[in-house]
């Protein structure tokens, strides 16, 4: 017969310990899965109703100075504390201090609707995200976390985000660690972050929400005379990730000091892009132009595409609109990699799916999400181009991202 075996006192509560907290990490994970899942889903769905709706009614494009005007007056009224949007998530993760107000969500849900509505060319990446870190900030109190345990819970809600808006959980949990830049980030984060993401995206396909398919073709040959062609292509998705960023600061910066006016400065921007499209009757760059994404990949595109939607993009944004700058950064990079493959020997789908995520990398400054992402859409075996075209448009795009000047 075994002799039997004392449990220490202290050993059993620590195992207590230890599960209650796994416990309670696990119902938090689930809590922000289904909330920003759903809030994904609620976003993309009435974002395709409000593209719909504009497509079936181009004159609501003149509605965008009252629409500006709206949204200027809305965040002047009740969303300051709330305006910076994503960069404030990274504020609050590297220095704390107060919580992310929940209007934040809705404020940034409504702002990016009545944008793409009215035909303000925007993306969506910073709505899912700003809604995720918002609502995932909101279980700090009631769970009484710690400020370490609040920063993992903020990198939950902005991989939950990203991964539940483009359908890539591997690389929204690596773009949540990536973003903050923070060389002593908490390696426990990792499991938690993963988990939201994936959790996230999950909810979000339950809902039945979809997310947009391309087909980047037959890869070419893995050899140096495709590479060469690949590094020339990738320095022109880098100068063209630099040319997005320069050109939204300083726009931003412009637009501040010529209209202090924070309600009239998107009112006088919408009839601006409202002047826009009646001089051209041209919605080719409004909203976030998936059309003309998918054009890319058959080569139906313009040389000159990839400039227009820069211009449209950022000065949309400077000027107070609401919305994300990846989509657009997609658009930029698959009609820009198209109109090279005019003078490049290499398909045009293979470098539009190439500048679709380089561009992309050298605008946020995240190599590996963006890597991953391009795995994640195109395919496991394109990472050997995407290692190659994501480092050098990140390394040739300048220091400065979207998210910092």
């Amino acid at each position: 017969m075994l002799p039997k075996t004392k449990t220490s006192p202290l050993l059993l509560l620590q195992k207590t310990a230890l599960w209650r907290q796994i416990g309670r990490w696990l119902l938090l994970l689930l809590l922000v899965g289904g909330l920003a899942g759903s809030a994904s889903a609620l976003f993309l769905s009435s974002l395709a109703a409000a593209t719909a709706t504009r497509t079936l009614y181009p004159w609501l494009i003149y509605m965008l100075p009252l629409g500006g005007l709206l949204l200027g007056w809305g965040y002047w009224r009740y969303g300051q504390a709330v305006e910076a949007g994503t960069t404030l998530l990274i504020a609050e993760y590297h220095q704390g201090g107060r919580p992310i107000p929940l209007r934040m969500a809705p404020m940034v849900l409504l702002g990016t609707l009545l944008t793409h509505l009215l035909g303000g060319s925007a993306g969506r990446e910073g709505t899912a995200v700003q809604m995720g870190g918002a609502l995932a900030d909101q279980l700090t109190q009631p769970f009484k976390l710690s400020d370490k345990e609040r920063r993992i819970l903020l990198l939950c809600g902005i991989a939950a985000g990203f991964a539940s808006v483009f359908g890539t959980p591997w690389a929204g949990g690596v773009f949540a660690i990536e973003v903050m830049r923070h060389k002593h980030w908490p390696r426990i984060a990792v499991l938690p972050v993963f988990a939201a993401a994936w959790l996230t995206h999950v909810v979000c396909l339950a809902w039945g929400v979809g997310h947009a398919q391309y087909i980047i073709g037959p890869l070419p040959p893995l050899h140096f005379t495709t590479l060469a062609w690949l590094s020339l292509a990738s320095v022109a998705f880098g100068a063209a990730a630099w040319l997005f960023v320069q050109l939204g600061h300083w726009q931003t910066k412009l637009y501040q000091k010529w209209v202090p006016n924070a309600l009239l400065r998107p009112a006088l921007g919408g009839a601006l892009l409202a002047a826009m499209f009646f001089f051209t009757q041209n919605d080719r760059y409004l909203g976030l132009g998936l059309p003309v994404i998918a054009q890319s990949f058959e080569g139906g595109v313009l040389s000159y595409d990839f400039l227009l939607k820069i211009l449209f993009t950022t000065f949309t944004l400077a000027v107070g609109f609401k919305g994300g700058e990846v989509t657009p950064l997609f658009f930029v990079g698959a009609t820009l990699g198209a109109a090279l493959a005019v003078v490049l020997p290499v398909s045009p789908a293979f470098l539009a799916g190439m500048g679709f995520v380089a561009v992309f990398a050298g605008a946020t400054k995240c190599p590996l999400t963006c890597i991953l992402l391009g795995m994640e859409l195109f395919g496991w075996f394109t990472a050997p181009y995407f290692v190659l075209s994501c480092g050098l448009a990140y390394l040739l795009s300048g220091k400065k991202s979207i998210y910092r000047k």
